[in-house]
């Protein structure tokens, strides 16, 4: 759900995640004034922000934003849409490309509408599977098409990292709805997204 913050509430949060950034820094052993980190909280405070804002930003409201009545029931695909969120297990990132199609049903909405909504759900702490749900849910409900479909690829840094340190494993997580569940639609919608045009 969205919300907004007032700027004074803002200030409160910053003030907040600095401490306790600060105070990270000490428990891990090192010294947050040290020069190269007296600055750290506060760049950590904001990088964190920056990476949570989907918090604020409503999905619905933006693809209304652009929403236009047309008469085209011809599948509508935006693919390799660049995403990186944060895992909320690890508070480590997540990265890759979401491929989206919608079959309208009387409405379309502005293909960079699809892109910001990918941006909305992956700007807060996530998991890929409900990340993927979220993003076909909004585009059904706003849009009311026909069908929806949503792919995502993404590699994990928690994955990567920590654990089982596996450096080239890929995660796919897909979503499919209405038209999408039949599967010679679905067929379509893989093929094209797996095809590179030139």
């Amino acid at each position: 759900m969205a919300y907004k913050k007032t700027e004074q509430y803002e200030d409160k949060i910053t003030s907040g995640l600095i401490d306790n950034y600060r105070e990270v820094l000490n428990l891990l052993g090192e010294d947050p004034q040290r020069e190269g980190l007296v600055k750290t909280p506060e760049r950590m405070a904001k990088a964190m922000q920056y990476l949570t804002q989907g918090y604020q930003l409503d999905a619905n409201a933006i693809l209304a934003s652009a929403m236009f009545r047309e008469e085209v029931s011809e599948m509508i695909i935006v693919k390799d849409i660049e995403l990186y969120s944060m895992c909320e297990h690890h508070l480590l990132p997540f990265f890759g490309k979401a491929h989206v199609a919608y079959i309208p049903n009387g409405h379309i909405t502005g293909l960079s509408k699809i892109a910001r909504v990918v941006d909305v759900f992956s700007r807060r702490l996530q998991v890929q599977e409900r990340l993927t749900t979220q993003i076909l849910d909004a585009i059904k409900t706003t849009l009311r098409p026909l069908g929806v479909a949503v792919v995502i690829e993404a590699s994990h840094l928690c994955m990567m990292m920590r654990g089982v340190q596996k450096q080239n494993s890929v995660t796919t997580t897909s979503a499919f709805w209405g038209e999408f569940e039949k599967s010679e639609t679905r067929s379509e919608f893989t093929k094209l997204i797996s095809s590179r045009l030139h």
